[in-house]
């Protein structure tokens, strides 16, 4: 092939979402060679389960034997329904009011000339990316879920607080699950999981990775990332029998601080661009850029990375839990009804103003 011919076919505009139906037709078809599904006879329900519209583009990755009675028969629920309300509008509004602004101020900092920023700038640009995508992701699987139960189907988790765990083996199990156990069950277990001695194990991770990293873009930076992640799991693998020895709040920062590097590489365009943002971030003597920090770091922007760093903890939901699940009697339960209905139509109104305003003008949500 000539070098016009491969740029034009590396210009191609592909389907969006064709990884997330790709995986789901994969999963079926690997199924039913396995025996673990009947093959769907009905072409309309293959078909709705393709290109079921709500986790269509974004996740979670459906498998069919997870829907396949929902296809044929499903309840719709006023209950389920408001369930399917609430977390849609969760979701939205963690896309919207949390994402969204941390992106603003992420932008900028990874669009700082090496010169102008700061170790302190370039680690609070990892801080905030690491918000800006867990809120973007999570908040589309919200969406997806609430949709789906909307119309009585039961979508799988994706996000189960990754940002609390204390090591990047913890960080897969809750982290986009529905991808983690795609790779588990259909590459990692094929290729022989571990089974077959250390160094198979090994080897069976690093193409795992090398295909996870590849999967989210076909960019070096992306299969830095996921041989990265591979590595460190590899290095816990062999120091797994320490974790209990060790206190929980130094795994925790060992967790922290190996997740931020690796979204440098995730962010970044290129790995050039990817080390010296590394560089900075480990340079001491470069001078703060206080102007830059005046600009962004208003009130409005600690109050989104408040309630970001709340939300990517269950404090939030146990306390909700707690004041619905308690002794309360079931009269007084139906007073915080109206307050949570009320809550929701805020969170909506927020998010559609945003909307029908400019989408780029930062911390829109919010004036004092």
């Amino acid at each position: 092939m000539s070098p016009e011919g491969a740029l034009n076919f590396s210009n191609i505009a592909l389907p969006i979402g064709i990884s997330f139906y790709t995986f789901q037709t994969m999963s079926y078809t690997i199924d039913v060679y396995r025996g673990q599904v009947k093959a769907c006879k009905n072409f309309i329900d293959f078909a709705t389960y393709v290109t079921l519209f709500p986790q269509l583009i974004a996740g979670p990755i459906v498998r069919y034997a997870v829907i396949e009675k929902e296809l044929k028969s499903r309840t719709v629920t006023t209950s389920l329904f408001y369930e399917g309300v609430e977390r849609f509008i969760i979701g939205l509004s963690k896309k919207m009011i949390i994402a969204n602004n941390c992106a603003v101020l992420a932008d900028a900092i990874f669009n700082l000339p090496p010169s102008e920023s700061s170790m302190l700038i370039a680690w609070l640009g990892t801080i905030v990316y690491s918000f800006q995508i867990y809120f973007d992701f999570s908040g589309y699987s919200d969406m997806a879920i609430g949709l789906g139960k909307m119309f009585g189907f039961n979508f799988p988790e994706n996000f189960n607080y990754p940002y609390i765990s204390k090591s990047i083996r913890e960080f897969w199990r809750r982290w986009h699950i529905t991808l983690s156990n795609w790779f588990k069950d259909y590459l990692y277990i094929s290729l022989g999981g571990s089974r077959e001695g250390k160094w198979r194990t090994y080897t069976n991770l690093i193409i795992v990775f090398f295909v996870t990293g590849l999967w989210h873009g076909a960019n070096w930076t992306f299969i830095f990332w996921g041989l990265f992640h591979g590595l460190f799991i590899i290095i816990e693998w062999n120091f797994k029998d320490t974790d209990s020895k060790r206190p929980a709040f130094l795994s925790h920062l060992y967790f922290l601080f190996v997740l931020n590097i690796s979204w440098v590489f995730f962010r970044n365009d290129t790995m050039t661009d990817a080390f010296h943002y590394l560089m900075t971030m480990f340079n001491f003597s470069l001078e703060t850029n206080t102007a830059f920090l005046n600009f962004y770091l208003t009130k409005e922007m600690f109050i989104v990375l408040f309630a970001a760093l709340l939300l990517s903890t269950p404090i939030y939901k146990k306390i909700v839990s707690g004041v619905f699940n308690s002794n309360l009697t079931s009269g007084t339960k139906n007073m915080f009804l109206p307050l949570k209905l009320i809550g929701l139509f805020i969170l909506l109104f927020i998010c559609f103003t945003y909307i029908a305003t400019d989408s780029y003008n930062p911390f829109i949500y919010f004036r004092f």
